[in-house]
């Protein structure tokens, strides 16, 4: 009997060792349900998980497994992505709609697997079907894995801070209208910082969100863009910010007196509290450089010192760039480096074998009889990668790919734009863009440089354009066309920003690298939200390696059906 104990201690042991090594597995519940929230003087229902807006935390170690059960007692179809965790070789569980799965019925329930490896830092998780993002989001917090620490001194507190958008009308008519009629979608009216409009709003003054602080402290803002369609400027009134993380990533330090922050991306933020004890304003306002409708307005919170002083008669604001503020917008992101240190190290992949190089456009897609109304012609508004239009198809993709059932799509999405013209110049080409259910394949373990391409056509802007299942490299960036024989010579390849969803400029381009060990299928899109709809997205299909760890995973034992299946 004692050799019997003796022996299962050991085995106890080794399971907590290896339970070390691998990383704990946590497991959470997410109810996506239909609730009641007070927000700009009137009561609407909004989707929500767990009855909260923003939804739940997700918080780990590096290196953890979450299981996920997704309960949809909703009215529609839905699907929850992970953005930044990588999901190696388990695209499975990664979540864009007709992409890696079809949507959850009402009714039904479906367990996901998250698997965490290299992120570090802030994520976050959102619906990744229609625009349910709306309300359905919140943030996945990564602390450092156990026995280590973070590369600056631990801060004495920390925040989640969530911006995002606010409809008065239900967000799916807002969407549905706008497919349906292939016109502009309308903009929101207000946006939120954790669920509050913040003073600046009607009937908002007394609930905006109060951050309590501790004089001479320094605290740990993890901030997220889960806005629809705008970029934002965020800062605090007479108080410094030092970025030192961005999309799961640690950077060198960046003080900035604000931020820009555009939709899908985070950063890892300290702030000390080292202003007199009183009440700060934090705000977020937006930046546009183009011709798109967005709402032009400020939500705000409190950074509020514990004490006993009352609120001042006028809480300060920061001073945010102005709402086209180009210059204030480049200096702060191009100031981005990885942090690049012993215990953080970087690997740039330098032996390029795939050069792809994709223009990103807004255009029009033609419709018979003139029947849609994005333009006085009659056409709809479109958008658009290499002049192809995505199209989803009615069975996931990776369903497809895994059973040899090519029926619908195909593997030849060009690697480079159809017709060469003066991209940010003046446009002698159409608007027009063809659509298509196209793809790239790439071989395991290519190593990949893609540069994003702005144009002229349509209507130039910014793009935030964001990948599944990699973070990559940004190396390089300019305004005008990439020259694919001078302007690799002004490649940043000792310290680039490793992220996962990076900033397209206006008539511009960024290049970026990865190497593509990560087996299955992967969306890439805009994450402005109502460009998605119109077809600035593909998909990357990475094929399997030559041993089952260089090999996606086999597929569940469930996956929600597809319409019709």
């Amino acid at each position: 009997m004692g050799l019997m104990y003796r022996f299962l201690g050991f085995m106890f042991l080794g399971f907590l060792l290896f339970c070390k090594a691998e990383g704990a597995i946590r497991y959470y519940d997410f109810v996506v349900k239909e609730s009641n929230f007070t927000r700009l003087c009137s009561t609407k229902s909004i989707l929500t998980v767990n009855d909260s807006f923003p939804g739940p935390e997700i918080q780990v170690n590096k290196g953890d497994t979450v299981f996920v059960n997704v309960h949809n007692q909703g009215t529609y179809g839905i699907t929850i992505h992970w953005h930044g965790v990588k999901m190696l070789r388990n695209p499975w569980s990664d979540g864009p709609e007709y992409v890696t799965q079809c949507p959850i019925p009402a009714g039904t329930n479906f367990t996901q697997e998250i698997n965490f490896s290299t992120e570090e830092g802030t994520l976050w998780w959102h619906a990744h079907s229609d625009w349910s993002r709306a309300t359905v989001h919140g943030a996945i917090i990564i602390y450092p894995a156990n026995g280590t620490s973070y590369p600056y001194s631990k801060p004495y507190g920390e925040q989640t801070i969530v911006i995002a958008s606010w409809y008065k009308a239900d967000v799916m008519e807002v969407y549905e209208e706008a497919v349906a009629s292939g016109a502009e979608f309308n903009t929101s009216d207000a946006f939120t910082i954790n669920g509050q409009p913040g003073a600046l709003f009607d009937c908002s003054t007394g609930t905006t969100f109060r951050l309590p602080v501790e004089q001479g402290e320094t605290y740990l803002l993890r901030i997220i863009n889960a806005i629809l369609n705008e970029e934002m400027f965020f800062g605090i009134a007479q108080h410094n910010l030092t970025v030192v993380g961005t999309d799961g990533f640690y950077t060198k330090p960046i003080n900035a007196d604000y931020i820009m922050i555009t939709p899908g991306q985070t950063m890892d933020v300290l702030v000390t509290a080292n202003q007199t004890a009183s009440y700060y304003y934090m705000a977020a306002s937006p930046f546009s450089n183009s011709e798109a409708p967005f709402l032009n307005a400020t939500t705000t919170a409190i950074l509020q010192y514990i004490g006993n002083q009352s609120a001042p008669s006028s809480i300060p604001l920061p001073t945010l760039p102005g709402t086209n503020d180009t210059t204030a917008a480049s200096n702060f992101t191009t100031k981005f480096r990885s942090l690049a240190s012993n215990d953080h190290p970087i690997s740039v992949p330098k032996n390029i074998t795939k050069h792809i190089l994709m223009s990103v456009s807004v255009n029009l897609i033609f419709c018979p009889n003139d029947s849609c109304s994005g333009t006085p012609d009659g056409d709809r508004l479109g958008a658009s990668m290499n002049n192809l239009s995505f199209v989803l198809p009615t069975t996931d993709i990776l369903e497809l790919y895994t059973r040899n059932n090519f029926s619908q799509f195909t593997t030849d999405f060009p690697l480079e734009p159809p017709t060469f013209f003066n991209f940010t110049g003046d446009v002698n080409v159409t608007v027009y863009a063809e659509q298509g259910t196209k793809v790239i394949e790439l071989e395991y373990g290519e190593v990949v440089e893609l540069v994003y391409q702005g144009t002229n056509i349509g209507n130039a802007q910014n793009h935030p354009m964001h990948l599944h299942g990699f973070s990559f490299y940004s190396v390089g960036t300019g305004l005008g066309n990439f020259n694919n024989q001078t302007d690799p010579d002004n490649y940043n390849l000792i310290d680039p920003p490793e992220i996962n969803t990076i900033q397209l400029p206006k008539n511009g381009w960024v290049a970026l690298r990865f190497v593509a060990d990560n087996p299955g299928v992967w969306f890439l899109h805009c994450h402005f939200e109502r460009h998605t709809p119109w077809g600035m997205s593909m998909a990357i299909i990475v094929k399997n390696g030559g041993t089952t760890s260089t090999s996606m995973r086999a597929r569940p034992a469930y996956m929600p059906p597809c319409p019709g299946s």
